[in-house]
């Protein structure tokens, strides 16, 4: 929540140095830097809003919390990207059309060197803050930063067009900006995307795996499996012991094994832990279940 509050605070201050020359200038690519950077610090209000609800404990109703409005969060983030690519878009084609010369190149230029350095500014803090909390949807806005702050030296090729005397210049750079917010909205979706289908990294299950085979008591690792719900890992795994152990010794060592996942995988909130016998020889004790489960 702190990072969101700082990150907003410094994009819109940037937003708004940006936007007080868009008006003396008549740049259009940095009117549209100006709106990507606006979007930017918006995308902070529906992950505030998720990570509060993510706070709540669990009920009755929400038996696994409120973790997943973070992936509305997301959603929201998408479409708020998507809106800015198309007012960005159509604010370069009106002025393609209908081309006007740039005033005061030389604020232009200082307004995109501003946009870079508050983007990157927020981009580093975001990710670095994303990654300690596990994160993917703060990582991702961060990122998303770090490409604004590129868009915003682009304008600089708009400007620097303008100065030589090439005032179409600047709508084509504000369509290539068009362009490069449309590669952030490819990724973003796709990161929510990943985040909805229950997709985790594969070298989280290896790892999980890996555990789970150190643990005393378990002779094979059955199914893992891991879901992301907000930025807190769950898995529900599988272990096979000795089919002559008790159920007291079983139990003991389910418990042990979930204390280490706890203890041993980032981001791991909880993990149900299911015990199978190992053996004896050619003993199915999922027979009745065969029917039920689907490959």
């Amino acid at each position: 929540m702190r990072v969101l509050g700082i990150s907003f605070a410094v994009l819109m201050f940037t937003a708004a140095v940006q936007a007080v020359i868009v008006v003396a200038s008549g740049s259009v690519a940095l009117l549209g830097d100006t709106l990507h950077n606006v979007a930017d610090a918006l995308t902070a209000v529906p992950l505030a809003i998720a990570f509060s609800l993510g706070r709540r404990a669990a009920n009755r109703r929400f038996t696994y919390g409120y973790g997943r409005a973070e992936d509305l969060a997301g959603i929201v983030i998408v479409l708020i990207i998507t809106a800015s690519a198309a007012l960005a878009g159509y604010e370069a084609v009106k002025r393609l059309l209908d081309p006007q010369d740039i005033r005061a190149v030389g604020w232009v230029a200082a307004a995109a060197l501003i946009g870079f350095l508050g983007n990157e500014w927020v981009a580093r803090y975001r990710i670095k803050v994303g990654r300690e909390i596990g994160s993917a949807a703060l990582v991702a806005d961060g990122l998303h930063a770090r490409t604004d702050g590129f868009t915003s030296l682009a304008v600089l090729l708009g400007a620097g067009g303008a100065a030589l005397g090439f005032p179409i210049a600047d709508p084509v750079v504000g369509l290539l900006i068009t362009v490069a917010i449309c590669f952030v909205l490819r990724d973003a979706a796709r990161e929510i995307y990943h985040r909805l289908m229950d997709a985790v990294d594969p070298a989280l299950v290896d790892a999980a795996e890996q555990i789970l085979a150190r643990v005393e008591g378990v002779r094979r690792v059955g199914s893992v499996r891991l879901r992301w719900i907000g930025h807190t890992l769950h898995a529900e795994v599988e272990i096979l012991v000795d089919h002559d152990m008790s159920v007291v010794d079983a139990h003991a060592v389910a418990v042990e094994a979930e204390h280490r996942l706890i203890h041993d995988l980032a981001r791991l909130r909880a993990a149900t832990v299911h015990t199978d016998p190992d053996g004896p020889p050619n003993a199915d004790h999922h027979a009745s279940l065969t029917a039920h489960r689907t490959r």
